[in-house]
């Protein structure tokens, strides 16, 4: 008998590898990041951050908080484009995909906005890969008992 060796990717590192693939498609000068909603290992929406549909990228237009020295996690509200998270979750909603129970990948650990949107959403897991400086958003997510998991792959 030959044994056969698996030498695919566990499930966390493919779908953190296709979170890190979509942020490819930002449109954001400073940070890249990339959003995979899954459930039961299925791929239900994905998102970048980045400016509206349709709407001039900051390439173009410039970048607001990089013009005025804001540092991460801070002044979301001047920012022309939305963060990865979001658009996963827009994109769901707008083609009517239920993402209850769903566990989110992010390249990024999710800021306090995205935080309170997720556990609104019912999302139930976050694995993350990078950190971020957003202790609120954390204490909110824990507060809210969802499950957080820091990709180490």
């Amino acid at each position: 008998m030959t044994e056969t060796i698996d030498h695919r990717p566990s499930w966390d590192e493919y779908f953190m590898k296709l979170a890190n693939e979509v942020a490819t498609r930002t449109t954001c000068m400073r940070r890249g990041v990339g959003a995979v909603i899954v459930k039961d290992r299925r791929i239900l929406a994905t998102g970048y951050n980045g400016v509206p549909t349709g709407m001039r990228h900051c390439a173009e237009t410039g970048c607001l908080r990089q013009q005025l020295g804001v540092p991460s996690g801070q002044r979301h509200e001047i920012c022309r484009g939305l963060h990865a998270e979001q658009n996963a979750i827009i994109q769901a909603a707008r083609y009517g995909i239920n993402i209850t129970g769903a566990s989110i990948y992010v390249n990024t650990q999710p800021c306090v906005v995205c935080a309170k949107m997720l556990i609104n959403a019912g999302i139930e897991e976050i694995v993350y890969q990078n950190p971020y400086p957003d202790e609120l958003a954390m204490s909110m997510l824990e507060e809210a008992g969802m499950k957080l998991r820091v990709f180490e792959g």
